[in-house]
């Protein structure tokens, strides 16, 4: 009886795992080495890449906007990472992405706790402030905005992206 009970746990485990990493809006966490996934898993693709945090004011008045433009403009892979200096708190930075219309996105949150090296990862000049947002357009070109990006200029990047296809 025993081990049927530990089978029966460890398969509601397993699922519950596959359930909760497997779908597009579980957050994933962003450890050493996920940039390059990042990178490598939109190559040749435009991507938009929003750095935000829940304790950021202007992250919370922005993070809707993009939410639209992630609606609005499915060619354009947007990517979201958690980045706030304060401890994360998964539950509330899913509410605020599900909030945004940003649940289906690719999302993540910093989860180590040198946030340092992770910021370093993405790129070495970078002090930490958000909101950051990092276009790559389909070439590798990469434009940085730091502070809140505005929808118009996302526009005119996103347009230029179906041009040069």
């Amino acid at each position: 009886m025993r081990r049927r009970f530990a089978g029966i746990l460890g398969l509601g485990i397993l699922i519950a795992s596959a359930s909760a990493f497997g779908s597009p809006s579980a957050l994933k966490p962003f450890e050493r080495g996920t940039w390059q996934s990042v990178l490598k898993g939109h190559a040749g693709r435009p991507m938009l890449v929003h750095f935000w945090g829940v304790t950021c004011g202007p992250c919370k008045v922005e993070l809707p906007l993009l939410g639209k433009f992630a609606k609005d403009h499915p060619e354009i892979d947007v990517v979201t990472v958690s980045a706030d200096l304060v401890p994360n708190l998964p539950a509330a930075t899913q509410s605020m992405l599900d909030k945004a219309g940003l649940s289906s996105t690719e999302n993540f949150i910093f989860s180590d706790g040198f946030v340092e090296r992770l910021r370093f990862e993405i790129d070495p000049a970078w002090q930490g402030d958000i909101p950051r947002t990092m276009l790559f357009s389909r070439d590798g070109t990469v434009t940085t905005i730091e502070g809140s990006a505005e929808i118009p200029d996302l526009e005119t990047w996103s347009a230029q992206q179906r041009s040069t296809r």
